[in-house]
């Protein structure tokens, strides 16, 4: 396993991301206690150090059984990135949300269940609508002050939010978002419009979740896998059916799985992306942790591209047409460097 600083941070994680989701049966599916520890054991030996969980994941079994593990072995090591935001009870109407009040209870339960002092990356988990941004910034840069957190991050935020919200930091001297978490795949491209720019501009990793699109990206559903994917969800659509049979194609002439090559996908764009890979078994783990040893040459990525393309809309398509680059660049658009 090779490592990736996170963002525009010294902080160093392995470039494949596991996803913990799945630790816990409190949701009448996933790992037990015993298979998720084999499974992060597993990780561990490989080079992996970044772990993804959240307070809500499995009633909060998820953090529980990471923090038994790692509380056992080496700290330290591991980067712990979980969430807040989302309630863990109903008791009350503040808990829940991106408040402050929240945020601090939130972090605090955290700590317990995952038996730690601190938490390495504490991303707000879904944006709320309701609090200022400065409000969440603040919050979290004093958490940071109060050696509870390392770095702040974000997770399913319009574009526009993310932006002011770095910019905001910048200017008050606070601790910026260092990774942006979003759903990122073949089968959902959208990101590319807005979200992927904001964390190109300010050099913030994103960590797609759902890379596989739930399994979809396997080719599993058109083995006849019925999985947990319901009949009816777009990725189960005509248009997802092509692109996974493209996938499986490609995978064919390069003798890997059809995971490996979605994974790589992601792991090959022009700019910092570490995927998030999920595992409720120990050979679903094993499989994914190939992916690092798999190259896709460019002809397949410009395949990959093509039977995947979406409509990026108003302005980043209308940035591709001929002549506003004539119009912009005098000519000149080929031969200019373009900033990374």
């Amino acid at each position: 396993m090779k490592y990736k600083l996170l963002g525009r941070s010294g902080l160093k994680v392995s470039e494949l991301c596991l996803g913990t989701m799945g630790f816990g049966t409190e949701n009448g599916w996933g790992a037990d206690k015993e298979t998720s520890f084999a499974i992060m054991e597993k990780y561990a030996g490989a080079g992996g150090n970044f772990l993804d969980t959240a307070n809500i994941y499995k009633l909060g079994a998820s953090e529980k059984i990471i923090g038994e593990f790692t509380h056992a072995c080496d700290r330290d090591y591991f980067v712990i990135a979980t969430k807040y935001s989302l309630h863990d009870n109903k008791t009350n109407p503040n808990a829940s949300g991106n408040n402050r009040k929240n945020m601090m209870r939130s972090v605090e339960e955290s700590l317990k269940r995952l038996q730690t002092d601190f938490i390495d990356v504490l991303y707000l988990h879904i944006w709320d609508d309701l609090t200022p941004i400065d409000e969440v910034l603040r919050g979290l840069d004093d958490l940071i002050k109060q050696g509870k957190v390392n770095y702040a991050a974000i997770s399913d935020t319009p574009a526009w939010v993310v932006a002011r919200g770095n910019t905001m930091a910048e200017l008050m001297g606070w601790n910026r978002f260092i990774a942006l978490q979003v759903e990122y795949s073949l089968l959902q491209r959208t990101p590319e419009r807005e979200l992927l720019p904001v964390a190109k501009h300010f050099g913030m990793t994103v960590t797609p979740w759902a890379p596989l699109a739930g399994g979809a990206l396997t080719g599993k559903y058109l083995r006849g896998d019925p999985g947990r994917i319901k009949e009816g969800s777009n990725r189960l659509d005509e248009n997802s059916r092509r692109i996974t049979k493209e996938v499986m194609a490609i995978a064919e002439k390069l003798d890997v799985e059809p995971a490996h090559v979605a994974l790589k996908w992601t792991m090959q764009q022009p700019l910092s992306v570490i995927p998030i890979v999920g595992a409720t078994k120990l050979s679903q783990l094993e499989q994914n942790l190939k992916t690092v040893d798999v190259t896709i040459p460019g002809e397949y990525m410009q395949r990959l591209d093509e039977a995947s393309a979406i409509d990026l809309g108003f302005p980043m398509k209308f940035f591709k047409e001929d002549n506003v680059r004539l119009n912009t660049y005098g000519g000149f658009y080929d031969k200019i460097e373009k900033r990374n």
